[in-house]
């Protein structure tokens, strides 16, 4: 894992080139005319927020006010109250995105993984009240069960690097995003038999040059697939472990969420604090042989 220091440099290297660019953006759309300065930089709101992700705190209250405010003040000199740190949290919503789309994805090389995972915002017996996510998440079915809110969809590489993602509401067919992921791509994807579509197939392959590789269903005429690809068929459970590390450690689920725009802050740092780990989930071959069929 890096340290602060290592997260906090990365970070402020982004902002040094991001922030004058939104800055600009800003003034020429008429969103925005003043720059008044605050306690904490753009960078250091972004290094905290991630670093939290990296803790092993459940909740970022007791972080920032056990862990940041006690023992960080001398990297974070301008600290702020909880509730004042709150408020600055939203402003960082677009530095995150842009942040993880451009620095922290891996490279495709060659074989890849996708699949999807349910983001749960509330308990279903609470659905009905529920406001926070009205007209943005839905209803769902997964393997799980029926659930409200969003979906997460997640396209890596044999080595555990994050490709692309995409998030949808709960009620968005698992192979919809795909095409949209897939421009990153090449060589072959492999997917669970959810994204079984000969439209899909023929779309992947004639316009990305990208073949999606799923097992069959039971009421389907068996095929010859190499021996190469039933191995990485077998090997897909590589991206729900990646899936369970985001869940579990990075902590990009939970139903504590006030505002939608926090629920994005919290999945997208989850997503760069796991894009962060020196040890990732991976397959242990040599990718250059499997292509070679």
């Amino acid at each position: 894992m890096k340290s602060l220091v290592e997260l906090f440099s990365d970070v402020d290297d982004f902002c040094q080139e991001f922030e004058p660019q939104q800055h600009q953006f800003l003034l020429e759309t008429g969103q925005k005319h003043r720059r008044r300065k605050r306690s904490l930089c753009l960078s250091e709101v972004m290094t905290i927020l991630i670093h939290f992700h990296q803790s092993s705190y459940r909740t970022f209250k007791a972080y920032y006010c056990e862990h940041v405010c006690q023992h960080l003040e001398g990297e974070f000199p301008g600290l702020v109250s909880y509730q004042r740190f709150v408020e600055y949290t939203p402003d960082t919503l677009f530095a995150l995105v842009i942040y993880l789309k451009t620095v922290c994805m891996g490279k495709c090389t060659g074989i890849s993984f996708v699949d999807s995972t349910a983001l749960k915002v509330c308990h279903n017996r609470r659905i009905q009240q529920n406001r926070v996510f009205s007209g943005l998440a839905s209803r769902g079915k997964s393997s799980l069960g029926w659930f409200y809110g969003f979906k997460l969809h997640l396209v890596c590489s044999e080595r555990g690097d994050l490709l692309n993602i995409a998030l949808t509401p709960g009620n968005v067919d698992d192979r919809k995003p795909v095409p949209d992921m897939a421009k990153v791509l090449f060589g072959k994807l492999f997917g669970d038999r959810g994204y079984i579509s000969k439209p899909l197939f023929t779309t992947l392959w004639e316009t990305f040059d990208v073949q999606l590789i799923t097992r069959l269903r039971k009421n389907m005429k068996n095929r010859l697939i190499p021996l190469e690809d039933q191995v990485l068929l077998r090997k897909r459970a590589i991206i729900e472990t990646i899936i369970d590390q985001l869940k579990n450690i990075s902590q990009i689920e939970h139903s504590r969420h006030r505002s939608p725009v926090n629920f994005f802050v919290n999945v997208f740092c989850g997503l760069i604090a796991y894009c962060h780990q020196p040890k990732k989930p991976s397959l242990r071959f040599s990718s250059s042989l499997l292509l070679q069929a």
